[in-house]
C-alpha cells in the first residue's frame, strides 16, 4: 500500500462517523446547558412571583410579553436538551438497528408532543 492511498483514506475518515455527528450533539447539549440556567433561574422567579395570585392575575402576569416569551423559550431549550440526551442515551444502550431507530423516532414524537402541548398552554394562557 503507498503513502498516498493511506492518506486518502484517512481525508475520507476525518469527515465521516460517529464523532462528527456526538461533537454536534455535545455542542448543542453544551448550548442548551448554558441557556436553561438563566432560563431557569428566570422560570423559578416567575413561578415564585406569581405563588398565591389567582388565576386572573396570573393570566395578566403571562399576558405580558416577557414572561410569556421566558416560558417558551424555557420550553423549548429544555424540551430540545431532553431530546438530545435521551437520543444519546438511546444510541448508547439499545442494541439493533431497527430497535434504536424505533426509539429514537419514539423520542423525538414524545418530545414534539411536550413542546407543541407546552406552547399550548403558555399560548392559551397568554391570549386568553
Amino acid at each position: 500500500m503507498d503513502q498516498t492511498s493511506r492518506r486518502a483514506d484517512a481525508a475520507k475518515s476525518r469527515d465521516l462517523g460517529s464523532a462528527r455527528s456526538g461533537t454536534h450533539h455535545m455542542w448543542h447539549m453544551r448550548l442548551t446547558s448554558a441557556a436553561l440556567v438563566p432560563l431557569t433561574i428566570g422560570f423559578v422567579w416567575l413561578v415564585l412571583s406569581l405563588l398565591g395570585k389567582d388565576y386572573n392575575q396570573v393570566r395578566a402576569t403571562l399576558g405580558m410579553p416577557l414572561p410569556a416569551l421566558l416560558l417558551l423559550l424555557f420550553v423549548g431549550a429544555g424540551i430540545y436538551h431532553m431530546q438530545l440526551g435521551m437520543q444519546m442515551i438511546i444510541e448508547d444502550y439499545v442494541h439493533g438497528e431497527g430497535a434504536r431507530t424505533a426509539v429514537i423516532a419514539g423520542n423525538l414524537f414524545f418530545c414534539v408532543i411536550i413542546a407543541l402541548a407546552c406552547v399550548y398552554a403558555v399560548l392559551k394562557l397568554s391570549f386568553a
